[in-house]
């Protein structure tokens, strides 16, 4: 391996190690063991479901080119997992928020476990079953948990900046230590032990298995509004109305999109712009250099979120314009670097000036993951939760999935340009958002001053 490689990646550890080693009382939120002990639960819980998820991720397409499908087919397969979670998100949200957030999450155990099942299959109709399942059960993954989590915590009576260390630690265990390791232990089943691409699934389903155990035996129920009187059609008017209504959702959920849909490009696009020749570059190496950023961006959001007198709002914008010049470097490496004519051989200058931008773009990943869970907690309605939540996943979803099936009309410059001006987009939504909480905190402590005089 490239010694380029190990330096990038031993940079970014002795970071990270030094900004988890280095936190002071300032950094830090002392907190009652009560709520450590709840916090562990769900952290134990939640690493437990990303295991699960990030196990299946690397392998999804191997194991359907050993099946002997081609990219048109497989294409197709991918396109119905982002359909499905589009179609179905906001119904099991909002099953969710009526039924209860413990069933939902229990629901995704199962869901997940039955799409690893399918893998086992090489029949095309079987394995589109399995998407399809995979695609509720990702609704559920980014719903329902977060939904638990923040009803749960507020019943308890917690302190709500508490709710700030529990995001910025799920995602730092959970989207970082959690995603290397499973990406090793996938490795090591496939590669070392040779058990074939399905052994990833497996394994992936004895963790949900375990996580869905835990779940079962410590969680309480939670609901959103459970009035019996509320059918599906009803919940999804509440939830469209409270994003009309109030202006701070409704950037929320556009700031989201924008964000989350060009993460999602940037997961298709990142291979061939490191290696437009066919360079040989250490996939696992690199996906496991991009998980260690993020959590970098994660530890530093803990610190940003543990202050009080720093608004998640103000340095979001900052995140997001940072996002967007690191993914305007292909572009511009493109114009000021010759492309090389060789074929294969390792990674060029272009590549190695690249590979450090999106370093910095998974930071900004693992920056905005806490960020907008603190965001939401904040602005979206407990009532709704859920549902609301995976309405903000439909222009995500038909995001990628046009990308999906236009990935080859279009040259990769022109892919991260259109990213990197979406990021943009959301830097500029994102100061409005700011404007409006401040004004909105404005009014609420002119009523609350106005109080005393109308009794």
């Amino acid at each position: 391996m490239e010694l380029f490689y190990l330096i990038v990646f031993g940079a970014l550890g002795v970071v990270v190690a030094t900004m988890e080693l280095s936190k002071n009382n300032k950094d830090r939120i002392n907190t009652p063991s009560a709520f450590n002990s709840f916090k562990n639960n769900y952290l134990l819980v939640y690493s437990l479901m990303m295991a699960g998820d990030w196990l299946q991720g690397p392998y999804v397409y191997y194991l359907y080119t050993t099946y002997g499908f081609g990219k048109g087919d497989i294409g197709q397969l991918f396109i119905a997992g982002f359909g499905s979670s589009m179609l179905f998100g906001t119904i099991v949200g909002s099953l969710a928020d009526k039924h209860g957030r413990k069933r939902a999450s229990i629901t995704y155990c199962i869901t997940y476990i039955l799409s690893c099942i399918t893998k086992h299959s090489p029949q095309y109709r079987i394995l589109m079953v399995g998407r399809i399942l995979g695609g509720i059960a990702t609704s559920l993954l980014f719903s329902a948990f977060e939904s638990w989590l923040v009803a749960e915590h507020n019943k308890r009576g917690f302190e709500q900046q508490w709710l700030s260390i529990t995001f910025s630690k799920a995602i730092f265990l959970g989207n970082g230590l959690v995603a290397i390791l499973a990406g090793l232990f996938g490795n090591l089943l496939v590669g070392s032990l040779a058990m074939g691409p399905v052994a990833p699934f497996d394994a992936a389903s004895i963790f949900l298995a375990i996580g869905m155990a835990i779940i079962i035996s410590s969680w309480t129920e939670n609901y959103g509004d459970s009035s019996e009187s509320k059918d599906l059609m009803t919940q999804f008017r509440g939830a469209a109305v409270a994003i009309a209504s109030d202006e701070k959702i409704a950037l929320l959920g556009a700031i989201q999109s924008l964000f989350e849909g060009s993460m999602y490009t940037f997961v298709f696009l990142w291979t061939p712009a490191l290696s437009p020749n066919g360079e040989d570059i250490p996939h696992g190496f690199i996906f496991a250099t991009f998980m260690l950023s993020s959590m970098l961006g994660s530890s530093l959001a803990s610190r940003l979120l543990a202050r009080a007198s720093i608004k998640v709002e103000s340095y979001m914008q900052i995140v997001f314009i940072i996002s967007s010049a690191s993914l305007l470097l292909p572009v511009i490496t493109s114009s000021l670097v010759a492309p090389s004519k060789e074929k294969g051989g390792s990674i060029k200058f272009a590549g190695c000036i690249q590979l450090i931008g999106f370093c910095v773009f998974e930071a900004c990943v693992g920056l905005f993951w806490p960020s907008i869970m603190k965001m939401r907690s904040q602005y979206i309605p407990e009532e709704a939760r859920s549902t609301i939540m995976n309405f903000f996943r439909i222009p995500l979803n038909i995001f990628v999935c046009i990308v999906l099936y236009n990935v080859d009309a279009f040259p990769i410059t022109v892919m991260f340009g259109m990213c990197s001006f979406f990021l943009f987009i959301a830097s500029m939504l994102q100061r409005r958002l700011l404007g409006v909480a401040e004004r909105s905190r404005q009014d609420k402590g002119r009523e609350l001053e106005a109080e005393p005089l109308n009794i």
